[in-house]
């Protein structure tokens, strides 16, 4: 980091800590050649990720949506609200180790079952239930049985 007093780039940091409300990090820098100090404020950049729909439409990922549906798939289940946000964040991890610009809704919707399945049974087939949209009572099953194996 450039020194915005004398122009030299032997920096070092003093302190860091998190801004609250925000994604962002406070550094306080001294210069070793003026000596004096500056703060810097550190963010991380979010590559846009675009989800592609059913019908082919694209919009912005949404981490309230995902949450929506999870919390849906949870509703009156034993499962704390801080299982499920470290559940959203694993998702949100894999979603974005992808490193593809866009992804398939259908992709997400894979990463959440799978997700959900090591989490609870039943939330797992409420969520699959309208996932793979079931047309009867034996795709049901059908779905039933392969988590049973």
């Amino acid at each position: 980091m450039r020194c915005p007093f004398c122009n030299k780039d032997n920096t070092r940091v003093v302190d860091s800590r998190p801004v609250e409300d925000t994604n962002s990090i406070r550094r306080r820098r001294m210069c070793d050649e003026c000596g004096r100090r500056f703060t810097t404020y550190e963010k991380v950049e979010m590559i846009p990720l675009s989800v592609i729909k059913k019908d082919q439409t694209r919009e912005q990922y949404s981490r309230t949506k995902v949450l929506d549906g999870v919390m849906r798939a949870c509703y009156k289940r034993p499962i704390s609200v801080e299982k499920i946000e470290e559940m959203i964040d694993s998702i949100e991890g894999d979603i974005f180790n992808t490193e593809d610009k866009e992804i398939a809704s259908s992709k997400i919707g894979d990463i959440v079952m799978e997700h959900l399945r090591k989490l609870d049974a039943v939330a797992y087939v409420r969520f699959a239930s309208v996932y793979r949209e079931f047309k009867d009572v034996s795709t049901f099953m059908d779905e039933l049985k392969k988590f049973m194996n």
